[in-house]
């Protein structure tokens, strides 16, 4: 028996380093082959410069074509402009992509709800059956810390559903958020959810929740959620620093609010009032599980009149210039210590 736990531990330990490997060409073996990294992405990750990974369900779900396309590949380019290399995730044909090609992109943005939703409970399914996926928060995190990628930016992070005491749908995101060690940029949580029980979650999870020089968490479309955040820094320097010490003791994830440019917010009283007409045709209708966010969010788009949707846009862009000057931070400090 106990030669059978050591050759169990051993075989724990050989899917560990599987799922944790940091090697570019090889990083994942599995049934649906390995993770590929796009050149760009190996030959700055092996170079040591900073990366920023993206997600791909903003691009398929999240606005409609050609917005979708055009948003994707502006925020590609300002992360370029900021010093750092893109790498949008996505799973295509079952094998995940770190870092797509423009026609890749264009592919996916086409594609649009036809293009599975992946979490991470989806990802085997996804790889096995050889469909595309689009990444979530948390498979995008999951991807990126095989890859060896620290940072990640996107709009909004999932977070507990209002009604959960009925529902308890609470999003895997922020689970991921206090296992995995990539820190995620967006804007806070998306204004559809509670956001004070979502700080809550986070809290119980262990994530440090740093919020870009207010002291109040911001709300995805607004700047502010009314809500304290827990903590706040006020340069991308002392936002990295925090990140590295998290890494160095193994302790997970963390996250970094960015608000959104009070010019650029959408009016909040608007929003709120569209949130509360959505989420009462959701319950009315059936609407329940992962297609909630996106079928508010449309509706939403409609109320205000493409105000959330441009809102949204424009959040994406200031999230991509603040979390590319993160990771920009985080390699400087990173080269010092070795």
């Amino acid at each position: 028996k106990a030669g059978e736990r050591e050759r169990e531990r051993e075989r724990e330990s050989g899917r560990e380093k599987d799922m944790t490997s940091t090697s570019a060409s090889a990083s994942w073996k599995g049934g649906g082959g390995d993770v590929v990294v796009s050149k760009e992405v190996a030959d700055a990750l092996a170079a040591r410069e900073p990366v920023v990974a993206l997600e791909s369900t903003i691009l398929c779900h999240g606005m409609p074509y050609p917005s979708n396309v055009a948003t994707a590949v502006e925020v590609e380019q300002i992360i370029r402009a900021s010093g750092a290399v893109p790498a949008t995730i996505a799973i295509i044909g079952g094998t995940p992509h770190v870092g797509l090609t423009k026609q890749e992109i264009e592919m996916l943005g086409k594609e649009g709800h036809k293009v599975r939703k992946v979490s991470r409970r989806d990802l085997a399914f996804v790889i096995a059956n050889k469909l595309h996926g689009a990444t979530t928060v948390s498979t995008t995190m999951l991807l990126a810390h095989v890859a060896g990628i620290k940072v990640f930016v996107t709009g909004g992070i999932g977070g507990v559903h209002r009604g959960v005491e009925s529902t308890w749908d609470i999003s895997t995101d922020l689970r991921e958020l206090g296992k995995t060690p990539v820190c995620v940029i967006c804007a806070g949580v998306k204004s559809i959810l509670d956001i004070p029980k979502t700080l809550e979650f986070l809290e119980t999870e262990g994530v440090p929740v740093m919020t870009y020089r207010q002291d109040n968490f911001p709300s995805f479309f607004t700047s502010n959620s009314g809500w304290k955040s827990p903590m706040r820094v006020e340069t991308p320097l002392q936002a990295a620093s925090v990140v590295q010490v998290q890494n160095h003791l193994g302790l997970g994830g963390s996250l970094v609010a960015v608000p959104i440019p009070e010019k650029d917010q959408a009016d909040a009283m608007e929003v709120e009032r569209a949130i509360d007409k959505c989420l009462k045709t959701a319950q009315e209708t059936g609407v329940k599980g992962n297609a909630i966010t996106p079928f508010i969010l449309d509706g939403v788009k409609k109320l205000t009149k493409g105000k959330s949707l441009e809102a949204n846009i424009k959040l994406v862009k200031n999230n991509a210039r603040v979390g590319a000057e993160i990771a920009r931070q985080l390699e400087v400090l990173n080269k010092a210590k070795l």
